[in-house]
């Protein structure tokens, strides 16, 4: 497979990774029910991603690596620098959660269409700039094809569109009376 394989794989995935995580958080107890546990469902949720993770991430990558008929040697700098990507990976997955719970309260099941623009417009936004401090572009900023800025700027303006004009399941709408008097 191609780089570009693996890359829409990862674009199916984490697209739908906000809904399915949603649905999941409405099927716990109390989920859809306001009460003192429905603050709960997404991290009971959660729970099952940290499961789901630990049987992707960990047995996967052991699989493969002993089917390839790895060496097991590790460096400190990769096990840390690799520690610490999946700290920020967590950390992000689980305020996600936080994110789509407190959504819910606004938006009911379209939590996910206001949540999950921003996070996928944010965060590759976020990375371009961490990328360009960690290595800076030849030429300097000066240097930055005037299509690529553009390119940011219509990512962060679409996320901030899509999440401020995403639908609110409020039930359905009422349609103006027929029986208008002249």
């Amino acid at each position: 497979m191609t780089w570009l394989t693996f890359a829409l794989l990862t674009v199916l995935s984490w697209g739908v990774y906000g809904v399915l995580l949603h649905k999941g958080r409405g099927f716990m107890p109390d989920g859809t029910i306001p009460g003192p546990e429905s603050a709960n469902a997404g991290l009971k949720a959660f729970l099952f991603v940290g499961i789901a993770y630990f049987v992707v991430a960990v047995l996967g990558p052991v699989l493969v690596l002993w089917q390839r008929g790895t060496n097991w040697s590790f460096t400190g700098s990769g096990m840390s620098w690799s520690f610490i990507a999946g700290v920020a990976g967590a950390l992000g997955a689980f305020t996600l959660v936080l994110a789509l719970g407190a959504a819910a309260a606004i938006y009911k099941g379209a939590a996910p269409a206001a949540v999950m623009p921003i996070v996928f417009a944010g965060a590759p936004i976020v990375n371009t700039v961490v990328a360009m401090l960690l290595h800076p572009p030849a030429g300097g900023l000066k240097a930055l094809p005037w299509q690529f800025v553009t390119g940011i700027v219509l990512a962060a303006c679409g996320a901030f569109m899509v999440a401020k004009f995403a639908p609110a399941n409020k039930g359905p709408v009422k349609a103006a009376s027929a029986d208008v008097k002249h």
